[in-house]
């Protein structure tokens, strides 16, 4: 499952994303059970197929995938390489806390390039739904930021 990646976010593994949620072998037949980042997230489909063709390729027979909407996934379910993973490839990662009482907006993400908390939203929306778009006052560059839930 290490070499199911992400198709939004490529430095990132189904495991490191924490989506899934069991595993349960009988014989060659496996049978996986994934819970997406968002409900209607459209990369689901391509990543319960890469699971699905890994999972051939290495002589499981047959292949169940099931999709778990609850409990939703939350951002706790990441791996600390996962996060870290993020980081490197230039998008904060979800920092727990970042919510104050009362706001919606995260304040004071850190920039994945220079690490400064000085920081702006731009838009609640990202390159994807699961980021925010920020930028940083003090390097000046824009960065997204993969939003908690």
């Amino acid at each position: 499952m290490e070499q199911v990646c992400d198709p939004e976010i490529p430095v990132l593994s189904v495991v490191d994303l924490g989506i899934i949620r069991n595993v349960t072998l009988q014989g060659d037949a496996v049978a996986v059970t994934i819970t997406p980042t968002y409900s209607g997230c459209p990369a689901m489909d391509v990543i319960a197929m890469q699971i699905r063709m890994i999972l051939l390729e290495n002589g499981y027979r047959p292949v169940t995938l099931c999709h778990q909407l609850s409990p939703a996934w939350t951002t706790d379910w990441m791996s600390p390489e996962g996060k870290s993973k993020l980081e490197a490839y230039g998008i904060a990662p979800p920092q727990a806390g970042s919510l104050l009482m009362g706001q919606d907006v995260p304040l004071g993400i850190a920039c994945p390039l220079c690490h400064s908390v000085n920081s702006r939203l731009i838009s609640q929306f990202g390159s994807t739904a699961c980021k925010a778009l920020y930028q940083c006052n003090d390097c000046g560059e824009p960065f997204d930021y993969f939003k908690c839930h």
